[in-house]
């Protein structure tokens, strides 16, 4: 219902800011944003969009924002329904001072400017009122909408027999008064196991490259189904939900296969080993879940729906970390932030410890509060008042503060000549570190050390300063000093292993143009000269085309390296002028990316490696790719490239690469070809190596035939004969924990792997008789690894020699040390790196590496005994452009790949002259080329940073953040802690198999190299109105009187992280906050086609939402929250589909808000509830479910 009735007219109106010397286009309608990027505004960042006639963009200036000072300028055009169905790449031109530029009205600058005849991406709309987008084309000759490589849409509803139609039957369990669902799953028989037609929706995206994929859904919205393909099957999901609406499976493709191989029957076996399964409570959470191939999980809340207990398989039984049976705990303060956590030692079920938090007395809602007398756990001091369950039987793991810091935090006034927040304000001061983390302990997992971290702000709450004290007493200190708009100046680090090491001062200091573009990087250590680690240069459209490494006190760069990009924005080419130069031009390294074309060879065998050939691909994957390196000085390679030619399946998953020989590009040398399950998981694996020992063929050194149970690899055999590459010619079983965790792999002779809670591997044995290793790894309980070290026992004639090496990771700086006893006569020199020797031959693929032998001083390799103790020692630690090595007083720079695979290290000598110092060559999947010669390996040393920047282990295992990785294989160990985010495939797949274009996030998730910024979610939050008008672009996304409000729903601000973005709006009553917010969804929309996106409003905020997306049918949502939306500027009707679901909470104690949301009659697809908070008002609902929101937001983005 309708409050107030307000006619809105398109308004003629200028912003007049005093630092700006010229105007704007007075006949025109315009909105000017800028946002200042020095305090007076010298240097700023301006947008003016002009409008035409009837409100509709024309032309969108960026004023003088290239890198000569030039307007980015961006036509906007209609058709002639008023539809904008060309999207017009923007064309750097003369600045006309904010003017318009009239002779820009289309999109012929841009064809002229780029170089094609569509220097756009255009729509094809249905011809209806739903303007459904039909096809769609990117700008390039390549992708027009002639060229039949458009990503192509259709809307159907689903045929007879092509959707199956699981059921559950639910019932519910009560144990201590707690219940919760248990779901059974079954087909129907006949007929009544299938969908009939039309009562679904089927909507089909089909990529570029004719690859489709298939979403079926309800009328509720749910999706069913989402079907891709491999060329020869369907590739099925299917997400089930029971009788309470929530969803209680999710099947994947192969448990597809497997269910229609047991004539639609689901049995325990298939649910248990390929399915996903889910409990809930009577309150909707989520209460237990059984991943496949792992033991069930169980989930406790507190009565604000906190999570506060955590319970795995391995918890549940005596060998685990702890080595008693229990809980994962998290404690909360009043406000929902972490307090501490830590492990509770107790034997309850989850059923019971829900009732003890259902029924808490003293402190019902289970806070924590901050407490000037602390209570000891285990030796540590705690400045909470452990009111909050459970009080007793705890280790601690983690602990935050904030407000105030802690006893023990050192007092810091100032850094670097800006002042700090103080923790309590004084009568001079406005603001304080109220809201804000001040302190975080993490404690190490395998012992009882501890690492503290501090963090100091400046006066607008920007971290400049952190004082980290490790666990050996050590210190890491970094300060900094930000600019204006928050980019860092300067920045120092102060670093100590203990407490009686030397300090070492790492400086480095940062110059930037007039729009943040960073121009120079420089770097100093200790007393050093300082260093230009790089140098940038950027085109005009800011893309860097130049980046000039390693120069000292003026003297010319080490490398000058050249960038080059396609239409689309994606890296092409590295030092492309020089690829046909015979000696490279002085350059160490080039390389070209070939996306829609192929210069190779189709295909070596087409009868070998039927339907697996190389073609032209426009859908972003990699056709082939070429480089060049030197690898010695002064010789020079082949004037033709080294290539790799891909091909793909209709899934994206590689299944060849074909390398060719400069001088013999047939002779399927270094060639991987690959089959997988419906689930991706690789059954079978083919793999050679270089012609040799006069044979005229490519040496086989892996054929692999691979048994699973479930996703879980039980078995891999190497039918090739070769134990070079995967040593498994025995096909040894393989076991695994209860977690999902491999926990040996007898054919590499490990013969134990243990795991600590966070399923990071922490002891591994392996045994060759004689010679031994075992390798111990402690992490923070963060998952930061600290120490490794490796023991090795060598059991010779004259005795037993005992070898143990120390790797301890600190902030970066990484240190090495060695101990060694004993006669010295047994098999691999004592005094030489342990990882080159017998034991790492299993594990270790030697022949890919040259091992760098150490020889210590003393040590007699053959008489004994002997007895050597040295110290860990600071090797290196990492800069921007590679690598400082501290023991050579050396900076190593590096060549990198489009995967962050390094290519070519290179450094500056003693004399002063240039070196290369390691060079690698990869498989697909990761491997080294073996026998090169030129690839470098030995414990703790920069040179082992290699595939994807990780480092590699004597194992032979990549060691990502959270999992490991083998390259031999092909495979991760341990399952994805994020899985159920890509329940379509195997959650021991590596990159989702897409090992050309996507890099592995952390071990965690693919990430398309294409996307440079990481994020794969946007919240966006609008708050109510402050009160104040909101005049600009800066302020638009803070308050109206230019603070941040972290309260309700800027209380999401908390949710951003290197996956999401979160960006804070002031509601506004005119129209740039939903300027803004249409611009802030349209570019991540585009950038990020498989993103997920959630808006949420209060009040007036709403509303700018609402009216936004129905302004708006390009922006798309995946879930909107309107809390008490105030219904004063447009209608609560959502007029497109554009908005998958809302969720709107609404109240009734007062005249405010107390709206409905609703569709209007031709938007069918938009999934709308309305839900009341009885207990609210206007101003306080935000306030009120702020804890909700969060909630819900969090659960979007992680079951999405």
């Amino acid at each position: 219902m309708k409050r107030y009735l307000i006619t809105k007219a398109i308004t003629i109106f200028s912003l007049v800011f005093a630092c700006i010397s010229y105007a704007q286009t007075s006949t025109e309608n315009y909105i000017q944003s800028k946002t200042c990027l020095t305090g007076d505004c010298t240097k700023k960042s301006e947008i003016i969009t002009y409008f035409d006639g009837l409100g509709r963009a024309k032309q969108v200036i960026a004023v003088k924002v290239t890198p000569t000072g030039k307007d980015m300028v961006t036509p906007v055009t209609y058709d002639g329904f008023g539809r904008q169905v060309k999207d017009i790449l923007p064309v750097p031109v003369a600045t006309q001072n904010s003017l318009i530029h009239t002779s820009i009205t289309d999109e012929n600058s841009a064809n002229t400017y780029y170089g094609v005849s569509n220097a756009y991406s255009e729509k094809e709309l249905e011809k209806s009122p739903l303007d459904r987008i039909l096809s769609q084309a990117n700008p390039g000759d390549e992708w027009k909408m002639s060229s039949g490589h458009t990503q192509k849409f259709k809307y159907e509803t689903n045929a007879a027999s092509e959707v199956k139609k699981f059921v559950t039957t639910t019932t519910i369990n009560t144990v201590s008064g707690v219940s919760n669902t248990i779901s059974a799953l079954s087909i129907p028989a006949g007929s009544a196991g299938l969908y009939t037609a039309g009562i679904l929706y089927k909507n089909t995206i089909t990529d570029e490259d004719g690859n489709p994929v298939i979403q079926f859904k309800n009328g509720r919205g749910q999706t069913l189904l989402i079907r891709k393909t491999d060329g020869t099957q369907n590739l099925d999901t299917y997400y089930v939900y029971n009788e309470y609406n929530q969803q209680a499976f999710v099947i994947p493709p192969q448990a597809v296969k497997k269910i229609e191989q047991n004539n639609n029957t689901v049995t325990a076996t298939i649910l248990n080993e390929l399915c996903y399964q889910y409990k809930y409570d009577g309150q909707d959470r989520l209460v237990e879940k059984k991943l496949p191939g792992k033991d069930w999980e169980f989930f406790v809340y507190d009565k604000q729906d906190r999570l506060v207990f955590v319970q795995d398989g391995v918890l549940r039984t005596l060998n685990n970390t702890f080595n008693t049976k229990g809980w994962l705990f998290t404690k909360y303060d009043e406000f929902g932030r972490v307090v501490y956590t830590g492990f509770f030692s107790n034997t309850a079920t989850r059923q019971v410890l829900q009732s003890i938090l259902n029924n808490l007395a003293a402190n019902p809602y289970n806070n924590e509060k901050r407490s000037n007398t602390p209570f000891n756990l285990l030796g540590v001091d705690i400045y909470y008042d452990n009111k909050g369950y459970p009080t007793t039987n705890m280790k601690l793991l983690t602990t935050n503060y904030y407000d105030t810091y802690p006893q023990g935090a050192e007092s810091v006034p100032t850094v670097l000549g800006q002042y700090t927040l103080p923790h309590t304000l004084g009568s001079s001061d406005d603001a304080s570190t109220k809201g804000l983390q001040t302190a975080s302990y993490v404690r190490n997992i395998e012992d009882e050390q501890w690492t503290r971290i501090y963090s100091y702000y400046d006066s607008k709450g920007r971290v400049i300063a952190t004082k980290s004290t490790n666990h050996l007493g050590g210190y890491t200190n970094k300060d900094l000093k930000l600019n204006f708009t928050g980019l860092v100046d300067e920045a120092y680090t102060y670093h100590a292993k203990t407490r009686v090491s030397p300090e070492v001062v790492v400086k480095e200091r940062f110059i930037y143009d007039d729009q943040g573009r960073m121009l120079k990087n420089f770097h100093q250590v200790d007393s050093n000269p300082e260093e230009l680690l790089a140098e940038n240069t950027y085109n005009e459209l800011s893309q860097l085309t130049n980046k000039k490494v390693g120069s000292v006190s003026g003297s010319a760069p080490l490398q000058s390296i050249d960038y080059s990009y396609n239409i689309r924005g994606w890296l092409s080419e590295i030092n492309k002028s020089q690829m046909a130069v015979s000696n490279l031009g002085g350059k160490l390294f080039a390389y070209k990316i070939k996306y829609t074309s192929r210069d190779g060879i189709e295909n070596p065998d087409a009868v070998q490696f039927p339907g697996k050939s190389v073609i032209p691909k426009y859908n972003g994957n990699i056709a082939e790719v070429d480089w060049r390196a030197v690898q010695t000085l002064g010789d020079y390679p082949s004037l033709t490239p080294k290539r790799y030619g891909y091909s793909y399946d209709k899934s994206d998953r590689l299944t060849a690469g074909y390398y060719q020989n400069p001088n013999n590009p047939n002779s399927k040398e270094n060639t991987e070809s690959l089959a997988y399950d419906p689930n991706g998981n690789i059954t079978s694996l083919y793999r050679t190596s270089v012609i040799e020992n006069g044979s005229t063929i490519a040496t086989l050194i892996d054929n692999l035939a691979y048994d699973y149970q479930g996703n879980r690899a039980i078995k891999i055999k190497d039918n090739s004969g070769n134990n070079t590459g995967y040593e498994g010619t025995a096909g040894n079983p393989i076991e695994y924990d209860l977690n999902g965790n491999m926990k040996n792999m007898v054919d590499k002779q490990i013969t134990g792997i243990g795991y600590n809670y966070l399923n990071l591997p922490n002891t591994i044995a392996i045994n060759l008789g004689q010679v031994t290793s075992d390798i111990a790894t402690k992490y923070r309980a963060d998952g930061i690894k600290v120490r490794k070290e490796n023991t090795k026992t060598s059991i010779g004639i004259a005795g037993t020699t005992i070898t143990k090496e120390v790797t301890d990771y600190l902030d970066g700086f990484q240190y090495y040390g060695k101990t060694t006893s004993g006669p010295g006569s047994g098999p691999g020199d004592p005094g030489t790196s342990s990882l080159m020797t017998d034991v790492s031959e299993r594990a270790f693929e030697v022949q890919a590496f040259t091992p760098i032998t150490i020889i210590e001083p003393g040590i007699d390799p053959v008489t004994g005994p002997i007895t050597l103790i040295k110290d860990p020692e600071l090797q290196f630690f990492p800069t921007a452009e590679g690598f400082y090595d501290y023991q050579k007083n050396q900076y190593i720079y590096q060549y990198k790949d489009h995967l962050g695979n390094t290519r070519v290290s290179f450094a500056r000598n003693s004399a002063g002259a240039l070196e290369i110092v390691d060079s690698n060559d990869y498989y697909p999947f990761g491997m080294n080329h073996l026998k090169t010669g030129i690839a470098y390996f030995a414990q703790s040393s920069y040179k082992n940073y290699k595939m994807q920047g990780q480092e590699l282990q004597e194992t032979g295992w990549y060691s990502f953040k959270w999992r490991n990785y083998m390259p031999d294989v092909g495979r991760f160990f341990n399952i994805d802690p994020l899985s159920e985010k890509y329940a379509y495939q195997s959650h021991y797949n590596f990159s989702e198999n897409r090992v050309i274009d996507a890099r592995e996030l952390e071990g965690l998730e693919a990430v398309d190299f294409r996307k440079n910024d990481g994020f794969k979610n946007l919240i966006v939050a609008v708050q109510g109105w402050s009160g104040n008008t909101v005049k600009d672009h800066t302020q638009a996304q803070n308050r109206g009187d230019g603070s941040i409000d972290k309260t309700g729903l800027g209380a999401l601000d908390q949710l951003s992280s290197k996956d999401t973005r979160v960006v804070i709006f002031d509601a506004s009553r005119n129209e740039n906050t939903k300027n803004d917010i249409g611009a802030t969804i349209s570019s991540f929309n585009k950038s990020h086609s498989d993103g997920e996106v959630v808006a949420v409003g209060h009040s007036l905020g709403g509303d700018n939402l609402v009216e936004k997306v129905n302004e708006n049918k390009d922006l798309k949502i995946n879930l909107m929250l309107t809390l008490d939306i105030l219904d004063v500027y447009s209608d609560t009707e959502i007029k497109s589909e554009n908005v998958s679901k809302v969720k709107n909470y609404y109240q009734t104690k007062d005249f405010y808000g107390g709206e409905k949301v609703t569709t209007s009659d031709d938007n069918k697809k938009t999934e709308v509830t309305n839900i009341h908070a009885p207990n609210s008002d206007h101003r306080s609902i935000d306030n009120d479910l702020s804890k909700k929101i969060m909630e819900v937001v969090k659960k979007e983005l992680k079951h999405n």
